[in-house]
């Protein structure tokens, strides 16, 4: 993503001591219709900014924050945006705020292209990897040397959601190239009040072509769950295809699977014509998307623009 420099190099004396600090700006435009299920085509706009601040210390430990504010469109309620800080030096990082858990941080999603409402991933069959559980405030560690990370974070429970105990996560990643092809491997585990996961993924691109396999074995609420997801993309010039597919085998319980498409054309300078396609197949309404049915599929086309 461009980012704006909203300020420039600032010289700030505190005890004696002087640092150098900067601020940027950047952020995201989407428009364009979708239809939510809802058997009527609707207009669609999502703006987002984002905030960042960093600096160095004379001892050359560099620390940061980010603000994200969002103003939803029609069809993306509830969202309004984030905020994370850091502290990074050669013994790692340490983030804190609205992160990903050491499990998402570590796997690869399937997904491959973007919807300007994100049309693609909502189906009933699709993991995003998100386990972080309690108030969603997370602190994360991680280590990178080389090809090699891991990371370890924690979230706290939150006893106004009725969410006690802590959630822990635990992720390691690897990528290789091997003989052209550049391969990434992830693996994660999570452990919390309502939830116990292990995560793998791995994907592969060779050229204009790009795989993704995405495993996860949890018990959620006492119920075994796994989860099987595999994403397909192709690039040529401007234009990206990308496909995933995913299905949950709950224990007891039918089987949730869905499928989603995205086609992306680069407009360069920012600009993405961006189409978005998904369907579920589930029997319990409570795992589609909201407002859909298994006779129906979620579209939408647009223009996202990147600053």
């Amino acid at each position: 993503m461009k980012k704006v420099l909203f300020a420039t190099t600032a010289i700030v004396a505190f005890a004696g001591a002087a640092s150098a600090a900067e601020t940027t700006v950047s952020g995201f435009a989407e428009l364009g219709i979708n239809d939510n299920s809802s058997g009527d085509m609707q207009f669609f706009q999502d703006i987002e900014v984002t905030f960042g601040m960093s600096g160095e210390t004379d001892g050359g430990l560099a620390f940061g924050a980010s603000v994200q504010l969002d103003e939803p469109g029609a069809a993306a309620p509830g969202d309004d945006g984030g905020a994370t800080a850091f502290i990074s030096g050669s013994f790692g990082t340490l983030t804190m705020g609205d992160t990903d858990g050491a499990l998402d941080w570590a796997m690869t999603e399937t997904a491959v292209g973007g919807a300007i409402d994100d049309a693609h991933t909502v189906h009933a069959g699709y993991n995003g990897n998100g386990l972080e559980g309690g108030d969603g405030q997370v602190l994360r560690y991680d280590y990178s040397m080389g090809d090699f990370g891991f990371a370890v974070s924690l979230t706290q429970g939150d006893n106004g959601l009725g969410v006690v105990d802590d959630t822990t996560q635990v992720g390691v990643r690897y990528s290789m190239d091997m003989g052209g092809a550049n391969v990434a491997l992830g693996l994660g585990v999570a452990d919390g009040q309502d939830a116990e996961a292990t995560g793998f993924s791995a994907a592969v691109t060779a050229g204009a072509i790009t795989g993704v396999v995405n495993y996860t074995d949890a018990e959620l609420a006492g119920v075994d769950v796994t989860h099987t997801g595999l994403g397909l993309g192709y690039t040529a010039g401007a234009l990206t295809v990308g496909v995933n597919w995913g299905e949950y085998d709950i224990t007891g319980a039918d089987n949730d699977d869905g499928f989603g498409i995205a086609v992306n054309y680069d407009l360069g300078g920012g600009a993405v014509v961006q189409l978005g396609y998904a369907d579920s197949n589930s029997l319990d309404a409570d795992d589609l998307p909201a407002g859909a049915t298994n006779d129906d599929g979620l579209f939408s086309l647009g223009v996202a623009m990147s600053f």
